[in-house]
């Protein structure tokens, strides 16, 4: 009787948080993740020892801190998984006018620690790279921008995101660094990809990076040398490529042994750059494919999640955030057995780096946001507006 006068009651959702998270969520990339985590440990622990002892420090100063920004990067990824679309975005858009403001105070503020590129700001206990910062918040700013231009009287979303994009690009190349700019460009790109852009936008998109990166090559001696040592069919030995390509080789199937491993004591970079060539001297190619085997999972499954899903916002911003995944991995990986020119990147969870690990949990936090399983509505209700 109750119901005929007043109407039905609306039926709230009570589920708890965390079983709602965990009915919701996709547990084969999250414990990839976990995965990849602990093997970066594992490396950090045969990797980081030498290098500590170059700067005077205990043996195991590096894994410690790996260990404790690791643990901070999984409690934010969990954090930020168990956010709606809604709140993730809000959140990134104010973390990317941050890390945007960032990024362009770093000639006054930044430091470049004897690298020759001005990335990081100096905390005295730490130090923080903006750009890491800058690259999932700058997915979900571009893919809000593109689906609201998909809106009936939108604004033109997908022309403000290629400005944006050129900016941040731009921004990134004086500093110099093209690795992270090939970054934004790319995520950029794929989100562009998806949304329906004309191949010959796309095609003339890559004519231009082909003209910007002539243009590198005459104006930066740094960026040059790079492009010229890896057109030469000769290694020098002595170098980071040779010795990560002679540690690759020795390792084999199997590898050298747990701790036998001799490429840490020549590389200054083994704990980061190449961590995958200590991997592959001391676990051998059995190593190099579980950790491929892992990255591949996560790109794979959260893009099949992807293809179901019918709110533009989050298809495009999940597919950037994979994608930029994935190439940031395959780049690092590719690097160290010369299959493209020498890049300093970070491997995703396996390197050493506190910036790149927080960040690297914040950019999967909200891919899992974004591919846990959620109600899609009728095609209708979508089309009118009601599907979200």
């Amino acid at each position: 009787m109750t119901e005929m006068v007043y109407g039905t009651a609306p039926v709230r959702d009570v589920e708890p948080v965390l079983p709602k998270w965990w009915r919701t969520v996709d547990k084969w990339t999250l414990s990839c993740i976990l995965m990849l985590f602990g093997m970066g440990i594992l490396l950090g622990l045969a990797a980081s020892p030498p290098l500590a002892e170059r700067n005077g420090l205990t043996p195991f100063y590096y894994v410690q801190r790996q260990a404790f920004f690791g643990g901070l990067a999984m409690v934010v990824m969990f954090l930020t998984s168990m956010m709606s679309p809604l709140l993730v975005r809000r959140l990134a858009v104010l973390g990317f006018l941050a890390a945007f403001v960032a990024l362009a105070l770093l000639p006054v503020l930044g430091t470049d620690f004897g690298k020759g590129a001005v990335r990081w700001y100096s905390l005295g206990f730490a130090s923080i790279q903006p750009s890491e910062f800058l690259k999932p918040t700058f997915v979900i700013m571009a893919a809000w921008l593109m689906a609201s231009g998909l809106e009936l009287g939108g604004p033109p979303g997908r022309t403000y995101s290629f400005i944006l994009m050129v900016i941040i690009v731009l921004m990134l190349a004086m500093q110099p660094d093209f690795g992270q700019a090939s970054l934004i460009l790319f995520g950029w790109g794929v989100m562009w990809f998806v949304g329906g852009a004309p191949m010959i936008l796309l095609l003339g998109l890559a004519g231009l990076v082909v003209l910007g990166g002539m243009f590198a090559y005459g104006a930066s001696d740094h960026f040059a040398r790079r492009i010229d040592g890896f057109l030469n069919p000769d290694v020098d030995p002595t170098t980071q490529l040779g010795y990560a390509t002679n540690a690759i080789r020795e390792g084999g199937f199997f590898g050298v042994g747990v701790g036998e491993g001799t490429v840490k004591w020549s590389l200054p970079d083994a704990h980061t750059d190449f961590i995958i060539a200590v991997a592959a001297e001391e676990y051998g190619l059995v190593m190099v494919l579980a950790v491929i085997a892992l990255y591949a999972t996560i790109v794979v499954r959260s893009l099949v999640r992807l293809m179901r899903e019918r709110d533009p916002f989050i298809r495009f911003a999940g597919t950037g955030l994979a994608a930029m995944f994935g190439v940031q991995a395959m780049i690092n990986m590719g690097v160290a057995v010369r299959l493209l020119p020498a890049k300093g990147m970070t491997l995703p969870f396996v390197s050493y780096g506190g910036s790149s690990l927080i960040a690297g949990g914040i950019a999967v936090g909200m891919l899992l946001a974004f591919t846990r399983s959620r109600p899609q509505g009728e095609i209708g209700d979508i089309l009118r507006g009601r599907g979200r």
